[in-house]
């Protein structure tokens, strides 16, 4: 089993030879066994509350195995809306605790009937997509990248 335990800045990829794709609670998990597509087992052992973001390189504990993080596709909701309105939701969801990812277009969270119900109820257009979610870390997310 191949040990994960660094992470490298971003100008590493012509070294990268193994990627993984994890969602995004996945993504959360600094200390975590996964099996690639191949079969082959790697084991993350990263600092405790490390959050990964899409295109983050890890290496093993040598430095000799470079491995890129890929933001899987997974089922979320996408509510669109003018700022006034999406600053609204976004607000609502905060106090609620659900992890959002947050532009100036759109906002996305995991499935929930009853937050669809309460987006849609306040004027959002929602849509079901199956594409990466990257939530915002939150005020005391790990922001770093190195």
């Amino acid at each position: 089993m191949l040990t994960f335990s660094q992470r490298q800045p971003p100008h590493t990829d012509a070294l990268v030879t193994i990627t993984l794709s994890l969602n995004a609670e996945e993504r959360t998990r600094s200390r975590h066994k996964f099996i690639l597509a191949d079969g082959k087992e790697v084991f993350l052992r990263l600092s405790r509350g490390t959050v990964l973001n899409d295109g983050d390189i890890l290496t093993n504990e040598t430095q000799s195995i470079y491995m890129r993080i890929i933001a899987k596709p997974e089922p979320v909701l996408t509510a669109y809306a003018e700022i006034p309105l999406l600053l609204r939701a976004a607000y609502h969801l905060g106090n609620r605790h659900v992890p959002v990812e947050i532009t100036s277009t759109y906002l996305r969270l995991s499935p929930d009937a009853v937050l669809a119900a309460m987006l849609t109820q306040l004027g959002l257009e929602i849509k079901e997509e199956i594409v990466p979610f990257k939530p915002e870390l939150g005020a005391y997310g790990n922001h770093s990248h190195v």
